[in-house]
Order: C-alpha cells, then structure tokens, then sequence
C-alpha cells in the first residue's frame, strides 16, 4: 500500500504499484500498473501526475500493437482483443476468446504451413527442367492441391460464421406501401420501432434498429415503401430506400399475401430490380388468405407466408434469415473473424483455383508456383506475417485508448 504525491507532495490517492518485468509482460517490456481507488477526478488527477514525470498517454490499441511488435500475440489475436471488449453476445464473445487463445491462427497457420510445402517441393522440382512434364503430370500433386483446396473452402466458411458473430449484418426490409414492413420490424425487434398506420406511405425516411437474433447482431433498415414519387420528400425518402436496400447484407422483401396473383408478381418483379443481391421473401398478411400454405407456388415457391397480426409463421422466418446469412445452427466452436479476413481468404482460394488450373492444363511450373507464392501471402496476411503499415495504424486506430 502506498499514495502517490502530486507536485506539493500532497497525497492524491491510496493504491498498489504493480511492477511486470519484460519480458513476461503482456507487450514484453518493462510494465508498471497503478491500483486506485477510481473515479474521474482521481483518475485524471493520477493520469495528470504521471505525464508530468515523463510519461505520455497511450494511443489507441497500443499496449497491443506493442505487443504485436513485440511478438507476444499475431495480428489474429491483436484483433481478437477488440472483439471481445465490444462483443455484443455471448457467442461472439466466447467467439473472441477462442481467436484471442489463437485458434484462427493455428488454423490458418495450419493451412498455409501446407501451402508452403507444396510450393517449395515445385520450386525444387523446377530447379530439373527435365523433370518438369513429369512434374505437372504427377498426379499426387494434384491431390495435394485439391485437399489444400478442401482446407481453405472449410476455413473461409467457419471464418465467415465468425464475422457474422463479430460484426453481424445489415438486413434492409423491402416493399411496397402498405405492404407491412414496419409492423414486421416492429415483430422482430419486439418494440415500436417503427410507426405503424392503415395509410400507405407512412415511411418515408430510413428507421433503424439493433437486434440480436439467438447471438447474431443485425442491423435491421426499415425503408420507404417503392412506388411512383408523388412528392419531393417521398422521392427523396425512395431514393433512400433503393440505396439501403442494395447495400445490405440481405434483404427481407415483404409483400402482400391477400393481393391478387397478378398484383403480387408484378409487386415481386419491382422488388427484385431494387433487390439485386441477396434476398428473402416473406408473404405478409397470410391470416386474410383463406388457403395460406397454397400461396408458395410458382414464382413465390420459396417464399415464407407470414402474419405481423397473429404472429404466424414469424419462428420460421427468423430461421431462415440466419439460414439466409450463412449461418449453420450445427457448427460448433465458432472463432472471431472479420471482414479483411474473409477477403483474404476469399482470395487465398482464388489463388489455389487458378493454380489447379495452371496445374490440369500441363501449363508451366513457374504459374503454379507464383499462384502458391499468393495464396502463401494473403495467408501471412491474416496473422501479420505480411502486413503494410497503414493497415496496422487501420486496426489498432480502432481500439480504444488503453489497450
């Protein structure tokens, strides 16, 4: 127990001085915590003393850009530290922790350590130009390619399961007016989120909303209903509606069951020319239709009929839209991931398919292993083996102050 002593001398608190010798520090330097008893005026009177001996405050994510530096944790696992502190679930937090404890990492360092000897064994049979048709025509090499192609598919889908947990989804609801889009964000959301009137046209801006659906954090967008601009602000308000709509992750196209079959594939074909990504369509208003299970056919067959008013079918739409998202209720061990994780991945499997081709058409060697040679680096990437220095100022400009 001690108190440290502002310029007079005079006590400014009660607390421990802990003192953590490099290199078993959490960055593998030299560390010193002080323990107060907290409090702003306290904190920042403490923190004021400190830089006045010599000391400056820490920038954003620095302990553990140091400790990245410094060899402690991978870029992975630097990552994963942020994940945790701003998990909104408990998945994504235990998602966190597994990524913090280096499970991605061992992952992706398990791939690309296959990777790495399949590309040294060709850059050695390169060096017999002799050997080289052999070579190409071995089919063993051919195995080993697709089973590091089996590796990769599998790591970029556990890992996109990971970014869902980490950093969710954007769904953008879909209709036209009147069609109940709001009474269905307002189901979901299980607040009056969104005002809800029998006038058609109520919506005319974007209204927002978090929802956490069995630990996957969406961000649910409710738009202005499509239709013919009747004003300036509603034009404004469609304008809106369109953007969000091809912006998001997916979105949840809502139309009127109790409309006629005309009416509604017509209302369908406006839809999808705003939804041109991912989609899923829901039939709303399936309790005024006497027949609703009849109302998946044809050009609906995959829709879901449901009802805002009864509640009737609302269990299976949120299935499906975790189904929809890409997530598998039946994985198990899910680690965090983000979105530049996914890219490289993305291309680490590009770069493998455009060596399988280089390797089926007899073509030259020196293809084959330049494809490796980036496959190997978008790897490296991932954990920090091969990384620009913007892109570490990006990540742990991100942190918060502390750590």
């Amino acid at each position: 127990m001690g108190g440290p002593r502002d310029g007079r001398q005079e006590a400014i608190d009660q607390g421990l001085l802990l003192y953590f010798p490099a290199p078993g520090s959490f960055t593998a330097e030299d560390l010193a915590e002080f323990h107060c008893h907290g409090g702003p005026v306290v904190m920042d009177m403490l923190a004021q003393r400190i830089v006045a001996l010599g000391a400056r405050h820490a920038e954003p994510g620095e302990f553990s850009q140091r400790a990245f530096l410094n060899g402690k944790l991978d870029l992975a696992q630097a990552e994963a530290i942020a994940d945790l502190i701003a998990a909104a679930s408990e998945g994504a937090a235990r998602g966190a922790l597994r990524s913090l404890q280096g499970d991605f990492s061992a992952k992706v360092s398990a791939l690309a350590a296959e990777v790495t000897r399949l590309r040294v064994y060709v850059e050695a049979a390169m060096d017999f130009p002799e050997e080289e048709v052999d070579f190409l025509q071995d089919e063993r090499i051919a195995g080993t390619l697709a089973g590091i192609q089996r590796q990769a598919s599998g790591l970029l889908k556990a890992a996109g399961q990971g970014a869902l947990l980490t950093e969710g989804a954007q769904v953008a609801l879909a209709g036209k007016p009147n069609a109940g889009k709001s009474s269905l964000m307002n189901r979901l959301t299980g607040e009056d989120t969104a005002i809800v009137a029998a006038a058609p046209g109520t919506t005319r801006d974007l209204v927002a909303a978090p929802l956490l659906l069995d630990g996957i954090p969406l961000h649910l967008v409710d738009t202005a209903g499509l239709r013919k601009r009747t004003g300036k602000a509603e034009a404004e308000g469609i304008r809106r509606a369109s953007r969000a709509i091809k912006a998001a992750d997916l979105a949840l196209l809502v139309i009127d069951a109790s409309l006629p079959e005309k009416t509604r594939r017509q209302h369908l074909a406006d839809l999808r020319q705003e939804a041109t990504g991912s989609a899923l369509l829901a039939l709303n208003k399936s309790d005024l239709v006497a027949d609703p299970s009849g109302l998946a056919t044809g050009d609906f067959a995959a829709a879901l009929p449901i009802s805002c008013k009864t509640g009737a079918g609302l269990g299976r739409l949120r299935a499906k839209l975790k189904k929809a998202l890409g997530w598998d209720t039946a994985a198990s061990g899910a680690f965090s991931a983000r979105s530049r994780h996914l890219t490289a991945l993305r291309a680490t499997s590009a770069a493998l398919a455009s060596a399988a081709s280089a390797l089926q058409g007899k073509q030259a060697g020196e293809l084959l292993a330049e494809e490796l040679r980036l496959a190997q680096q978008q790897l490296g990437a991932i954990t920090g083996e091969v990384t620009a220095d913007d892109l570490l100022g990006e990540i742990f400009g991100s942190f918060c102050i502390g750590k």
